[in-house]
């Protein structure tokens, strides 16, 4: 399982310096890749916590990134599909796959907040459909010479979109909790992202649905990809109930050898949804410091 690190993306600590100085650490320390995940709005008075107050965009921030590291690779864990029309998505994706040099893990979503949907001039309605277009057309817009669509969401006349992704158009990772989205991952996609609520005593279950459903639908389950996203919170020894990556140094260490054994690929420690890290009232100088030590300290 290789073991990869969320980069600041959330809260005070998210400056360009310290996105720098913890992807360079990270790369340095072997680690296998950055990720950063979106939240297009908070909207006033929602509950959904402090952790989605204030967060900066991820392909931008992997934009960035991809010019100051080499050879990690760099994850989106997730943008929301919805957002964007496939063709400008599928523009900025290829030009970021080029400027890294192949380096692009794309994860996707459906998106869940009514008010983002209406930012975006878009109805949640009928999201399951519309992904399953979009990626349809976003794919062709990565491959085929000349495009031309006509769907039930979706419609590009004859046209080109160059240039296409460079060395070749990156994996498709597919977020989501229901079963519905846990089978679609399996037939549609590279591989599967958990969620920041997943519960990681029972990750088990939801790798066996997605590797089902890529069976069924005539595909090797073995060749799919299972991305954790590890809500990663250091805290004292012994906490009763403690839920896996909660606690020490040395409990997260342990909790990362059980997950192994769970058929993750890949898992990521992601500080960003600690909100002793992250809040609006955080200090950034101490989010960073208990950052860079669990950084070292947890590093594969």
């Amino acid at each position: 399982m290789e073991i990869g690190f969320g980069v600041p993306v959330s809260g005070p600590w998210a400056t360009p310096a310290n996105m720098a100085r913890v992807a360079r650490r990270a790369q340095e320390l072997g680690y296998a890749s950055l990720w950063t995940f979106q939240r297009l709005l908070y909207p006033v008075g929602h509950p959904m916590g402090p952790v989605y107050r204030a967060v900066q965009d991820p392909i931008v921030t992997l934009s960035y990134l991809a010019g100051i590291t080499e050879g990690i690779r760099l994850g989106l864990a997730v943008v929301n599909l919805p957002f964007y029309s496939p063709a400008l998505l599928a523009k900025q994706l290829a030009t970021l796959q080029d400027l890294s040099e192949g380096r692009l893990d794309a994860g996707f979503g459906l998106g869940w907040l009514p008010e983002e949907f209406i930012a975006s001039g878009v109805p949640m309605e009928g999201r399951g459909r519309r992904a399953v277009e979009y990626l349809q057309v976003l794919r062709r817009l990565w491959t085929d010479e000349v495009i031309s669509h006509k769907g039930e969401f979706y419609e590009i006349p004859p046209s080109h979109q160059d240039p296409k992704p460079r060395p070749a158009p990156p994996p498709v990772l597919l977020g989501g909790t229901a079963e519905v989205a846990l089978r679609r991952a399996g037939e549609l996609a590279d591989g599967w992202i958990s969620s920041s609520r997943a519960d990681l005593s029972t990750i088990h279950e939801q790798i066996y649905i997605v590797k089902d459903a890529a069976r069924n639908a005539g595909r090797d389950p073995e060749a799919l990809r299972f991305v954790c996203r590890g809500v990663t919170k250091v805290r004292e020894a012994g906490l009763p109930d403690r839920p896996r990556l909660t606690g020490s140094l040395e409990e997260i260490r342990a909790d990362v050898e059980a997950l192994a054994s769970t058929g993750l690929t890949e898992l990521f420690h992601d500080l960003n949804f600690d909100p002793e890290i992250s809040a609006p009232d955080a200090d950034p100088d101490e989010s960073m410091r208990r950052a860079e030590e669990a950084l070292t300290a947890l590093a594969p």
